[in-house]
């Protein structure tokens, strides 16, 4: 459970991560380089995704904690991946990179939230 927490507060900060990324480029208007920015940061987020994901599930599944199920880590291991990318590009939709933000925050906050009390 440990490295769960430790993960999931790794995963959070990769977030505002993006978020600031995101701002910065709907701002400035500059796409981000695939091969010198976007594809080294979403290799990064992916690694530790990938990690949090099984974590994730395996905690589920021992602990059966009230505020998430399997079906919101799934989405929200979907949705890093793609906020991951979508940072560096100007033009994502904003409505829709905030409601993927907002639910990844709410799930990972929730999840460090509930490893807390245990």
């Amino acid at each position: 459970m440990k490295e769960l927490k430790q993960v999931t507060e790794d995963l959070l900060v990769l977030v505002e991560k993006m978020m600031n990324e995101y701002k910065n480029r709907r701002e400035s208007g500059e796409k981000g380089d695939f091969y010198t920015e976007v594809k080294p940061f979403a290799d990064e987020v992916k690694m530790k995704n990938d990690s949090w994901k099984e974590l994730s599930m395996a905690w589920i599944k021992d602990y059966r904690p009230k505020h998430l199920h399997l079906l919101q880590i799934m989405n929200t291991f979907d949705n890093i991946e793609m906020l991951s990318v979508h940072c560096f590009f100007p033009e994502s939709s904003y409505n829709r990179f905030i409601s993927h933000y907002q639910s990844v925050s709410y799930v990972l906050g929730t999840q460090i939230d509930d490893l807390k009390e245990k």
